[in-house]
């Protein structure tokens, strides 16, 4: 039995949503430098604040060890997505894939859906390399690189740690009815995201 009420972990979630209190999309420059604006990168907006906690909702339904390698993957592929993304690099279709990362991630969560570990990792790495590379390109003029990286790493292992602990205080049962109407939840908002770019 879980030691928290499914009233509680509703809580707990909506007060995670609640740190997105930057606009839909986390994309519209940030005039902070550094650390500060790195750290305020994934949680400005709802598509990276949702994939985010996804993964972590994801590892917990997955598993060892996937438990521990999604949540380390992810944030291993973007940054070598935000280092390209310094360096200059740029693709077309970014917003469309960071949409769609949420919509696909919470699709995977509200299906509870395992796969080998693996292959679990190479997706969310697929996915945090085009976060990352959007980080990447909006360093803030005059940042440190490496002031900005380490605040949206932080950031980042944050996240996954409040989805793998929701997961947790839902009972880590892979057909949890409460963790799957989370996913069910970043899928619609996947969606919403999709229809905006």
């Amino acid at each position: 039995m879980s030691c928290l009420s499914n009233k509680n972990i509703i809580r707990i979630f909506a007060f995670i949503a609640a740190a997105a209190t930057g606009p839909a999309m986390a994309h519209t420059g940030h005039h902070a430098n550094g650390f500060a604006a790195g750290f305020g990168h994934p949680i400005s907006g709802l598509d990276h604040l949702l994939a985010m906690l996804a993964v972590g909702l994801w590892a917990a339904q997955n598993r060892r060890p996937a438990t521990w390698l999604l949540p380390l993957a992810f944030p291993l592929a973007m940054a070598a997505g935000a280092a390209a993304g310094i360096a200059g690099w740029t693709t077309t279709g970014l917003e469309f894939g960071i949409a769609g990362s949420v919509a696909m991630l919470g699709l995977l969560v509200a299906g509870a859906v395992t796969l080998p570990a693996w292959a679990g990792a190479v997706l969310v790495s697929a996915f945090a390399a085009m976060h990352g590379l959007a980080h990447g390109n909006e360093l803030p003029s005059g940042a440190s690189p490496l002031a900005y990286g380490a605040g949206f790493m932080l950031a980042t292992t944050l996240l996954h740690a409040a989805g793998l602990l929701t997961a947790a205080a839902a009972g880590m049962g892979m057909h949890h009815r409460l963790v799957r109407y989370i996913g069910a939840g970043m899928t619609a908002a996947g969606a919403y995201l999709l229809t905006a770019v």
